[in-house]
């Protein structure tokens, strides 16, 4: 929906109204940012950046019915603390924009670190033209960050969720990069021919404990459990990862791992046990500890 705002009748409610009305109910309803919110859902019915909302609202811009039908509509949904990237169909990570809805897990700004790591140690890589796993790769958002970002690398990744694999297929197709190929596989057994070969091996694994709850609504409602939980500690897949992050990695290949900020300790005894060399945990940018990297002996 392209419509600019302009006024159509003297009844009709302005922008601004609509942004103040949407910012008390969802704040009311306890959505962290509630005036970034409105803004976005009614840039997604304007077809508007958030910006040019902004601009609309100064200007006294008035809203067509249709768009104010639907922006009430998509505030009420969100009010249920259904994500905002389910209702808009989209989720940013890092220069991309991504498509996402029910049954893929939707990308956070902390992973955004995570692939920068995974980006730095590609980076860095001896090779001419290093290999970059990605496993269970969701929406395919750390893959396609590496296939962009590094260019000169082949990326590959596995994800085996039936509900996910649409909007990752999606994604790959619409970022259309000829360095970056996806399969259908579970991230234990994928890759097999790539044994011995790859220099950074990346996820962003299950790895919330079975008994634990997670504090936001939106993710404990919405994200699919199989994205979310990992066993009784929470490190199943962590153990498994670390198996064939070393069947994978060729000597002096990294892997790179996001988990809870309170697991770091446990991940860099795992790794270490198994027999990976330098094991780091790293803080985000609100300096928690957020993932782990280890190096292939």
């Amino acid at each position: 929906m392209t419509t600019p705002p302009n006024t159509h009748t003297d009844s009709a409610r302005t922008l601004s109204a609509a942004l103040r009305e949407a910012v008390q109910e969802l704040a009311a309803a306890g959505v962290p940012d509630p005036d970034v919110d409105a803004e976005l859902l009614a840039a997604h019915v304007l077809g508007l950046g958030r910006g040019g909302v902004q601009a609309a609202a100064i200007r006294g811009d008035r809203l067509a019915a249709e768009h104010d039908d639907a922006l009430r509509a998509l505030v009420r949904r969100r009010v249920t603390r259904e994500p905002l990237q389910h209702l808009t169909g989209t989720a940013p990570f890092r220069h991309l924009e991504l498509r996402v809805g029910p049954g893929v897990f939707v990308p956070r700004p902390e992973t955004e670190m995570v692939a920068q790591l995974a980006v730095d140690a590609l980076v860095a890589a001896a090779s001419p033209s290093p290999i970059a796993v990605d496993l269970g790769t969701g929406s395919g958002a750390i893959a396609l960050a590496l296939a962009t970002e590094v260019p000169h690398a082949r990326v590959f990744a596995a994800e085996n969720s039936a509900d996910a694999l649409p909007w990752t297929t999606e994604n790959f197709a619409r970022v259309g990069a000829d360095n970056a190929q996806l399969v259908a596989a579970d991230l234990e057994h994928a890759f097999p021919e790539l044994d011995g070969t790859v220099s950074v091996v990346v996820s962003n694994p299950p790895y919330v404990p079975d008994a634990a709850i997670p504090r936001d609504p939106e993710v404990r409602l919405f994200d699919p459990p199989a994205a979310l939980y990992g066993g009784p500690d929470g490190l199943d897949v962590i153990r498994v990862l670390s198996r064939v992050g070393l069947r994978l990695a060729h000597p002096g290949g990294m892997i790179v791992l996001e988990h809870g900020e309170w697991q770091g300790e446990e991940i860099r005894g795992i790794l270490s046990a198994d027999g990976w060399r330098a094991a780091s945990t790293h803080p985000d940018l609100t300096m928690r500890d957020r993932a782990t990297t280890a190096v292939r002996p």
